[in-house]
């Protein structure tokens, strides 16, 4: 089932005009919300930065945050997803195509669900990543559906054989092209503070808490490519990677916790490579965002 507007429909049912401005501009939001056991987590965490970004481009919410929730629950309801993923986006609506707002238009909602499961083999082995220029505009903060620069960048990252794109603006590591990044170094964690540069991710915010429960100091503050390269651990955060360990950058191993492989026969092994492990702090947030979502790994 389909969530359009205030209705529940089939695929089939659904009909969005061509002149929604969604279509023509990339004029709405969006909130996307992982599903555990059948329930949203970190809803109001979501809904509240669905606000966020509803009042910074202007469009108002169709309905209150209550009806809005009501909905959602309801929709992950009828499509018994127990573990996946709930797509929902906002539209300013149907008007004739011009740059300025409509005087007259109603906001379109819709949503859907999606059965995701938890990607443990990259969380458990790591990704590898390349590092590309920021070319977004200077609101990333809000959850936009302009998100162009972020797909050409992912793009790239996947023909390169990399499992993510590391944005980084005159040298300075932004975020991704789909999630946050943090790295390690010396005990501490380093992540860019939540400012225009970057979408306030929700599993960004948890993991800070988390780390402070663990009594694991945090530093909210920019760090460079050569901080990057020379980071104890790095990873990316988000809704659908949870906390996924990269083990390269640029094809350079991140940290010092390598383990040397070998070819050949025993005794005569020839060292060919270098593999980087997830490091410690990594797998100790892993667990405990594991803990707090009620999950065993």
């Amino acid at each position: 089932m389909i969530l359009f507007n205030d209705r529940f429909v089939s695929k089939e049912e659904v009909h969005v005009s061509m002149d929604d401005r969604g279509y023509y501009f990339g004029d709405g939001i969006y909130e996307v919300f992982r599903i555990y056991n059948g329930i949203l987590f970190e809803k109001e965490a979501h809904l509240e930065r669905l606000t966020r970004s509803a009042e910074a481009v202007r469009i108002p919410l169709p309905c209150s945050l209550t009806e809005l929730e009501r909905r959602l629950e309801r929709l992950v309801a009828l499509n018994g997803i127990n573990e996946g993923t709930l797509y929902m986006q906002i539209t300013r609506g149907e008007a004739k195509r011009a740059h300025p707002f409509p005087e007259d238009t109603k906001p379109v909602l819709t949503g859907y669900c999606t059965e995701v499961t938890r990607p443990m083999k990259a969380m458990m082995e790591g990704i590898t990543a390349v590092t590309l220029p920021d070319i977004r505009w200077l609101r990333c903060d809000i959850k936009s559906l302009n998100l162009l620069p972020n797909i050409l960048a992912k793009q790239e990252a996947v023909e390169l054989g990399r499992g993510e794109a590391i944005l980084h603006r005159d040298g300075i590591v932004t975020e991704c092209s789909a999630s946050n990044i943090m790295i390690v170094k010396k005990g501490t964690i380093y992540t860019h503070p939540a400012n225009h540069y970057i979408l306030h991710g929700i599993t960004r915010a948890l993991i800070l808490k988390l780390a402070e429960e663990a009594s694991i100091k945090v530093m909210e503050q920019t760090f460079s490519l050569d901080e990057l390269y020379g980071a104890d651990e790095a990873f990316i955060c988000g809704t659908t990677v949870e906390i996924t360990p990269i083990i390269s950058v640029d094809g350079q191993p991140v940290g010092n916790q390598w383990d040397k492989l070998k070819l050949g026969e025993p005794g005569e092994t020839t060292e060919v490579a270098h593999v980087s492990q997830p490091g410690m702090i990594t797998r100790t947030l892993q667990t405990a965002l594991s803990r707090y979502i009620g999950i065993s790994n």
